[in-house]
């Protein structure tokens, strides 16, 4: 049997619950979006245009409002662009309005933090605010596949900071946590960077739009977590397609209050 292509989403999906990975990557049966995931896909995009705004015509006195005034009109752009997809969610105009402005609050957020490294590098490099924010510009949404290790994934920001590396992703979570998943994440990031590349990044991190960059340190103990994890799955996927090799694990991510796994109904794991 070949190996599948994984990404670090469906390793992820794996380890929390094999019969969940069953469901979605190998029956693959629907599964449904939720209000976080489409304003995560919109603000991932309005942060990957972000860097397309002409600062050439920006002046230091009011480049802060014209940025945010655009980042607000791509806001706009990308919120009505999935229109479609936000109309099936059966929210509100209450509800949907209240995401709206919790995203462009995020956006904010970021800008800000975006502001303080464009004054500090026009101070510190005595360059024009056009040449800092083509400094800061990075490599956006690059895919990176990797026959040897059959994964790949997409990698939001890959950020040159002086003579180091930076690879980024965004998140709107509320859990502002590295957490085990996001570790794992960012391992595989980096090991198919280092592959490419044929060196590794400095750094791997997430910036919460909620609050800030978290940077963790890449090495090799890191690049080792992602081979092992990555070895793990294909040694067991490429063995077998059976339901009863991938065994329900029951936590308090089947259900929710006011969710439940996209597999719940099938699954039953509560009997």
């Amino acid at each position: 049997m070949a190996k599948r292509v994984e990404s670090p989403s469906s390793i992820n999906t794996f380890k929390q619950c094999a019969r969940k990975y069953y469901y979605q990557y190998i029956e693959k049966l629907p599964t449904y979006p939720s209000v976080h995931t489409v304003r995560g896909n919109i603000a991932h995009s309005c942060l990957e245009d972000f860097y397309d705004i002409d600062f050439s015509s920006f002046a230091p006195e009011n480049y802060r409002q014209r940025s945010r005034e655009a980042l607000q009109k791509l806001l706009l752009h990308h919120w009505r662009a999935k229109a479609e997809e936000l109309g099936k969610l059966n929210l509100t105009q209450d509800q949907l309005r209240f995401y709206f402005e919790e995203t462009l609050l995020m956006l904010i957020n970021w800008s800000n933090q975006f502001f303080e490294k464009l004054e500090e590098n026009m101070q510190k490099k005595k360059i024009s605010l056009q040449e800092a924010f083509t400094y800061l510009t990075p490599v956006r949404e690059m895919e990176y596949v990797s026959d040897n290790y059959s994964v790949r994934g997409f990698i939001d920001a890959i950020q040159h900071v002086e003579d180091e590396v930076h690879i980024i992703d965004y998140k709107t979570n509320s859990n502002l946590e590295v957490k085990d998943s996001i570790r794992l994440q960012l391992a595989i990031y980096s090991l198919l960077y280092f592959e490419k590349h044929g060196k590794m990044p400095s750094k791997a991190g997430i910036f919460f739009l909620r609050h800030k960059l978290k940077l963790v340190q890449v090495d090799e103990e890191l690049l080792k977590l992602a081979q092992r994890e990555i070895q793990l799955i294909h040694a067991h996927t490429s063995i077998t397609e059976a339901k009863e090799d991938y065994p329900k694990t029951i936590t308090s991510l089947c259900r929710w209050n006011g969710g439940q796994c996209d597999f719940y109904e099938v699954c039953k794991p509560h009997g």
